[in-house]
C-alpha cells in the first residue's frame, strides 16, 4: 500500500464506522481466514464490523474464531442486505471484481459505502476507493498481516488473529509449497506463531478430519484421472452423480486438482466437477512453471485466478467441455513440452 491509501485508511478508521467485510462466491481458506483476521482486528480498533459471505463454506473451516458470528447471504438474506446498504465501509477480500460474489453483486454495485479491495489474484478490476492489490503475494490473509503492519498495529495481533491468516496462508501456499511462498511469507508467519497461532491445530483440523466419503471420493477422482503424455497433462471428472454417491458436502473437492500435478512430467492438471443445480461444470486448473493456467482459463473458460492455480466454468456438458478443452491444447503444446 502506498502513504497516500494508508493515511486515507486511518482518516476512515479514526472514528467508528460501519464496516461489512465481503470474501468471494464459495469462499475458501484465505477467503475466510482474511475475512475474519480483518474482522477480529477492526473490533478490537472498537469498529462495528460484519463478515458477509455469498454463500456457505466448507465445514472444515468452520472452527476459526468468529466464525458464528458470519452472516451468510443466502441463509440470511434480510439481515445482509440491510447490513449492507448501511455500511459506510466495505472491504472486499480476496477477489478483485465484484462478479465474483455471485447473487450479491448488484447489492454491491448499488452501495455508497468508501471500498476497499485486499486482494492479490492478477488484472484487478477499477470499483474500489482504495485498491491494495499484489498478484506476487502468496495470499490475501499474508496482505491483511501487511494491512494491520501498515496501520502500525502488529502488537494488536491476537492469537485469534494469527490463527485466522495462518489458516488462510496455509491452504493459499498449499502447505507453503506453491511458487508464491517467499522469504517474507514464512517470516510473516514466524510472526503469527510467535503472537499465538497454533500451527499444529490449524494443519491438523484443515488437512486431517477426512470423512470416509471424502477419502472414497478422492479414489473415485484418481480412477478417473486422465493422462495426455503428448501435452504433459492430466485432467480429471466428477460427475454429479458420482458427487451424490459420496454424500458430497461443499469443500469435498477442495485439493483433488493438485494430485494429477504431483505426477512425473505432468506440468498442466485440471479437475472438472459437474454441478446440475448451476448448470454449471466447475473447472481447477494447476500448473508448474511458466504455463499461465490464468491466460487460459481467462481465454477459454470465463475464468482466472493466478498463473499456476485459477478457475473458470463451461456451461456445456460434460462429453462437450472435455472435447472442446482436449481440442485447445493442440495450441498450447509448444508451452507445455518446455
Amino acid at each position: 500500500m502506498n502513504s497516500e491509501d494508508v493515511k486515507a485508511i486511518e482518516a476512515l478508521l479514526s472514528k467508528p464506522q460501519k464496516i461489512a467485510i465481503v470474501p468471494h462466491k464459495n469462499p475458501d481458506g484465505d477467503a475466510i481466514g482474511s475475512s475474519l483476521g480483518l474482522w477480529h482486528y477492526l473490533k478490537a480498533k472498537g469498529q462495528e464490523v460484519r463478515v458477509i459471505v455469498p454463500n456457505d463454506y466448507p465445514r472444515f473451516l468452520k472452527w476459526m474464531p468468529g466464525t458464528n458470528e458470519v452472516l451468510n447471504f443466502e441463509r440470511d438474506n434480510a439481515a445482509a442486505v440491510e447490513y449492507l446498504n448501511n455500511a459506510d465501509i466495505c472491504f472486499t477480500l480476496d477477489f478483485n471484481h465484484l462478479g465474483r460474489v455471485g447473487q450479491m453483486t448488484p447489492i454491491l454495485e448499488g452501495l455508497k459505502a468508501t471500498f476497499i479491495m485486499i486482494d492479490h489474484h492478477q488484472a484487478p478490476d477499477s470499483y474500489a476507493q482504495i485498491t491494495y492489490s499484489d498478484a506476487k503475494m502468496s495470499s490475501t490473509s499474508e496482505m491483511v498481516f501487511n494491512f494491520i503492519s501498515y496501520m502500525g498495529d502488529v502488537e494488536k495481533i491476537s492469537s485469534e488473529i494469527a490463527d485466522c491468516l495462518y489458516a488462510g496462508i496455509v491452504t493459499d501456499t498449499g502447505s507453503f509449497k506453491y511458487s508464491s511462498t517467499t522469504s517474507k511469507t514464512h517470516r510473516v508467519v514466524a510472526e503469527l506463531i510467535d503472537r499465538g497461532a497454533n500451527s499444529f491445530k490449524v494443519q491438523n483440523v484443515i488437512f486431517d478430519t477426512n470423512t470416509p466419503d471424502r477419502l472414497q471420493l478422492l479414489g473415485c477422482a484418481l480412477n478417473n484421472m486422465v493422462i495426455l503424455e503428448d501435452y504433459n497433462t492430466a485432467y480429471t471428472t466428477l460427475s454429479q452423480e458420482e458427487l451424490n454417491a459420496h454424500n458430497y458436502k461443499k469443500g469435498d473437492t477442495e485439493g483433488f486438482v493438485n494430485y494429477s500435478l504431483t505426477l512425473q512430467n505432468i506440468r498442466f492438471a485440471v479437475i472438472f466437477i459437474e454441478n446440475k443445480e448451476e448448470g454449471i461444470i466447475k473447472i481447477s486448473f494447476r500448473s508448474e512453471g511458466s504455463f499461465s493456467v490464468n491466460e487460459f482459463a481467462r481465454n477459454h473458460f470465463h475464468g482466472g485466478g493466478h498463473t499456476n492455480a485459477a478457475g473458470g466454468r463451461s456451461e456445456s456438458n460434460m462429453e462437450d467441455t472435455i472435447k472442446y478443452f482436449k481440442a485447445l491444447l493442440e495450441n498450447y503444446k509448444d508451452q507445455l513440452s518446455k
